[in-house]
């Protein structure tokens, strides 16, 4: 409906999708066409020359730009570049466009001659070389002063690496689009994810074989990490023998040379011209297999029989904060705490062996400066070194010294992952951009594949976490029950989901429990079916430890200066039948709660839903906000308080950060990013009534948002344990540590 509606209404493209650009558009969405590549026409008098990226990267779309000219390797000056000069750079690269550009060597100090200086590019010259400066190798600057740059991760459609220098032209400019596993045994053709079979790269339109009398183990491991898997192994060879002699490969005219630790296989050397050999090439080889090893969480399985819920491989290391598998911030175990990396020297080498660890491919990205959301606890690692080859992250060198990192330099990464299929199995429709909609699913019915709807029933946050994730979408900002505003399509209206209850952890929806061919749905689908809304961020609330630990303590309070919290159930049951004069045990303590993710945390309810508590004259904005408890050692609970949110604001925040959020006078509620929410020792409700328990050991156990209304990034971390100890006259807490362990 929406692309004939813009079909018949030409003039309103650009309002309707205008809107939405700053939100970029998921995959399977329309994207806005991109010009196809065509090989820039040079005049023959135009100095020819090779471009790559360089350094310490953190990406393997950015770096130091150094150029290939009369036979040797050199740099950029940074004096007068300008985001024009990056744009031809990125475009001369094979990418849409430059993001930014960096002076100063950023990227590392290069070497060699410093071929560009005083650039003064428009940003549509065909090559950089064509750009006015002070003539190629004339420059004042030292390698001080090296220009690096950070283009899209979008390929110009179409690109393609064209060979206009001699063979010992060191960098292969292809990407991955233009590379691919062929399954070629019909037991591999039927399994996802793909993990063996002929690598093939796209050279003019036509996809060719790679020679393997030049392979080694490392490129195999480079062409494994690509595609998101953590390693490779051996192959029956045999087999591939008597294919290639039924069906005569097509060979590509470049061997190539990688050391095994590119993230990449644009940044492998480019080997000897293949075709200069023989008029067949490869004489006496054959084409090139891989076969990769994919992590615990992607076995290979039957197309239909993926089962399994993601879960981390090894113990040492884990991800946080990440909307999608493969990417988060990377925490590792230490002295049994978990804690942070810190940012210094941080790059793709050390972040590629977390993501092999964890049972991925190469890192696609070494994110910084907290870009994840801020952990919590010790920053065990910093100024991280690795070979590449590395088992762990923790047998890297790394400064024992240094200190004086905070959490706003914790180390993330992105990771390349499997191809598994899953965004293809479902879909959003009606909303009003590519971030929300009825959730419709494909499935299989009578022999035949068709679209249909979620029974809302029970549908929740946890649900609609692994919807965005599945679509690659981010997080849930909100799980819908209703979806009578947005018209889906009409022939997907019938149920063919129900009974849906997922961990929060799984990749896909069908690996969530639920009712399969037996459906039970009251209500029906259609304007009931379930629903979502997406964000590429959300909040993430932390309780800190120490402050619990350093406030505990007990008082004996009287029953009439206790009516308030009476009112709302603060005490326990037991206090329904004692005289006024009597008095309750309480424990108390004082809790802080940290906002470490990368959006605001806001109550679900709307303002015009708040509940006002004349007693204690304020707004309650969710009903339930945190729950605290008292268990035997045993886990039977044998106390708890309940404290619903008396109202978010901002306490106090890191510095730099203002405030945004306060009660006063009907204010607006919510913890900003940065901010903490202290609710004092002091305050009615901030307690467990512990009048009727005996002395002994218990377990202190505190949990935000437990209901999870609204959703975060990690909700692990939203559980507090304490030992505590209560002798009858005194009580002690310790041993306080957030997550379940």
């Amino acid at each position: 409906i929406l692309l004939t509606y813009i079909h018949l209404k030409g003039y309103s493209l650009s309002l309707t999708l205008a809107q939405y650009d700053h939100m970029g558009y998921p995959p399977g969405y329309p994207d806005p066409e991109l010009e196809q590549y065509t090989a820039p026409q040079l005049m023959p008098d135009t100095p020819r020359v090779q471009l790559r990226l360089a350094g310490d990267k953190r990406k393997h779309n950015e770096g130091r730009v150094e150029v290939f000219y009369n036979g040797e390797w050199g740099t950029v000056c940074d004096d007068d570049f300008t985001l024009h000069s990056a744009q031809v750079v990125c475009r001369e690269l094979g990418y849409v466009e430059a993001v930014s550009w960096s002076p100063s060597s950023k990227y590392g100090r290069g070497q060699g001659p410093i071929w560009f200086d005083n650039l003064h590019c428009t940003g549509r010259e065909k090559t950089l070389s064509l750009c006015p400066s002070n003539g190629i190798g004339i420059s004042d600057c030292k390698h001080s002063e090296d220009v690096g740059v950070v283009c899209s991760d979008k390929r110009i459609p179409g690109f393609k690496f064209v060979n206009t220098l001699p063979n010992h032209v060191e960098n292969l400019d292809i990407q991955v689009e233009d590379v691919r596993i062929r399954p070629i045994l019909s037991s591999y053709r039927k399994r996802i994810p793909v993990t063996e079979g002929y690598v093939e790269v796209k050279d003019g339109g036509k996809w060719k074989q790679i020679c393997n009398t030049e392979w080694s183990v490392f490129n195999s491991r480079v062409i494994c990490g690509m595609f998101g898997f953590p390693g490779e192994k051996k192959y029956n060879a045999r087999v591939y023998k008597m294919f290639a002699r039924r069906r005569k490969p097509s060979y590509w005219d470049f061997s190539v040379n990688c050391t095994g630790n590119e993230a990449h296989l644009s940044s492998c050397k480019l080997g000897q011209d293949t075709s200069l050999k023989s008029n067949s090439t490869c004489a006496e080889g054959l084409p090139v297999v891989v076969s990769c090893v994919p992590g615990r969480a992607f076995a290979l399985t039957p197309m239909v029989g993926f089962r399994k819920a993601f879960r981390q491989e090894q113990a040492l290391v884990r991800l946080r904060g990440g909307a999608i598998v493969g990417e988060g911030r990377v925490e590792v175990l230490k002295n049994g705490e978990w804690g942070t990396i810190c940012d210094d020297n941080w790059n793709l080498l050390s972040a590629t062996v977390v993501c092999r660890e964890l049972g991925f491919g190469t890192a696609k990205e070494a994110l910084s400066g907290g870009r994840l959301g801020q952990g919590m606890g010790p920053v065990h690692m910093n100024e991280v070194e690795c070979s590449g080859f590395e088992k762990s992250i923790t047998e890297c060198y790394f400064n024992k010294e240094a200190l004086g990192c905070s959490h706003e330099e914790d180390a993330a990464i992105r990771c390349n992952v499997p191809a598994m299929g899953f965004q293809e199995r479902l879909r959003l429709n009606g909303g009003r951009n590519p971030y929300e909609g009825r959730v419709e699913v494909l499935v299989e019915r009578n022999g035949s594949l068709v679209w249909g709807t979620i029974c809302s029933e029970g549908w929740g946050t946890m649900e609609a976490m692994v919807v965005c994730r599945q679509l690659g979408l981010g997080f849930a900002n909100n799980a819908f029950q209703e979806t009578w505003y947005w018209p889906g399509e009409v022939s997907a209206d019938t149920v063919v989901m129900s009974g849906v209850r997922c961990s929060g952890t799984e990749m896909s929806l069908s690996h969530c429990l639920h009712h399969g061919a037996h459906l039970s749905c009251p209500r029906g689908g259609g304007r009931n079916a379930a629903g979502v809304s997406c964000s590429e961020t959300a909040p993430d609330l932390v309780l800190n430890p120490q402050v619990v630990e350093q406030t505990t303590y007990m008082e004996d309070r009287p029953m009439f200066m206790l009516q308030c919290a009476y009112e709302e159930n603060c005490l326990a049951s037991t206090s329904n039948q004692v005289p006024a004069n009597s008095y309750r045990r309480l424990l108390r303590f004082s809790s802080q709660i940290h906002n470490n993710g990368q959006s605001d945390f806001r109550p679900k309810a709307s303002r015009h839903s708040w509940v006002w508590h004349d007693c204690h004259r304020h707004y309650h904005s969710m009903e339930v906000f945190t729950h605290y408890d008292l268990f035997s050692l045993n886990g039977t609970k044998v106390a708890e308080g309940h404290k619903a949110s008396f109202c978010l604001e901002d306490s106090e925040c890191d510095e730099g950060i203002e405030k945004r959020y306060e009660c006063a006078n009907f204010g607006d509620q919510g913890i900003t990013v940065g901010c903490w929410d202290t609710y004092r020792h002091d305050i009615d409700c901030q307690w467990v009534d512990i009048t009727d328990i005996k002395p002994g050991d218990y377990i202190f156990r505190i949990n935000i948002n437990p209901n999870y209304e609204v959703p975060e990034s990690d909700y692990t971390n939203n559980v507090m344990k304490c030992r505590c100890r209560y002798d009858g006259h005194r009580v002690w807490m310790y041993s306080c540590h957030n997550g379940e362990t």
